[in-house]
Parts: C-alpha cells; structure tokens; sequence
C-alpha cells in the first residue's frame, strides 16, 4: 500500500513518535517504551512512518536505530501555506471592509 506524510500524521501516536525522534535517534524498543500502547501497534506506527519517509531506521550492530526525517513534512508546509495565504488574504479583506463601514457608521 501507498502511504503518504497526511495519513502519517493522522494519528496522535505516529505524531507523538515523529516528535519524539525529532530531536533524538531511539532504537525500536526506545520508542516503545515511550507509550503505553502495545509493541506490535508501534511497530505498526513504525512501519506507516517508515513507508512514507518521515523516519528511517538504521542497523548498527545489534540495534535499529529510527530517525526523523523532517523534511518530508514539507509537502505539508506547502499544503497549508496555500490555505493561510488564502485565508489570511480574505480575513484583510473582511478587517478593511469592517473598519470602512465603522468610519462610515461614525460619519
């Protein structure tokens, strides 16, 4: 199955896991400790992460290693941005429009 960086972090789990690796690199058993949801439903959060590139995981000796791999959250920093422009765009417009009709009320 094709996963993609919006289903990643539709899960409060998977996000919580991406900020954890954010600012560290934890083996497997690491992350799991971190929450109280069993190892094969991380494994699992692991796996979804992994497929759409938000984490890799690397062998060194006997350990797996997971990363972030926060630029892939870029493809949702574009989504958005389009949305807050626009957004932030019509909500000027409306403020212009609110305070034109306030002078005009004070006339």
């Amino acid at each position: 199955m094709r996963r993609d960086v919006f289903q990643a972090i539709a899960d409060p789990n998977r996000r919580a896991i991406i900020n954890l690796l954010a600012g560290k690199k934890l083996t497997l058993n690491g992350v799991a400790d971190q929450f109280n949801v069993s190892r094969p439903a991380i494994s699992k959060h692991i796996k979804i992460l992994t497929e759409c590139g938000l984490i890799t995981i690397k062998q060194q000796g006997r350990e797996r290693y997971c990363e972030a791999q926060l630029d892939k959250l870029r493809e949702v920093t574009d989504w958005a941005e389009q949305y807050r422009k626009f957004w932030t765009s019509k909500l000027d417009a409306l403020g212009d429009f609110l305070d034109n009709d306030n002078e005009l009320n004070n006339l």
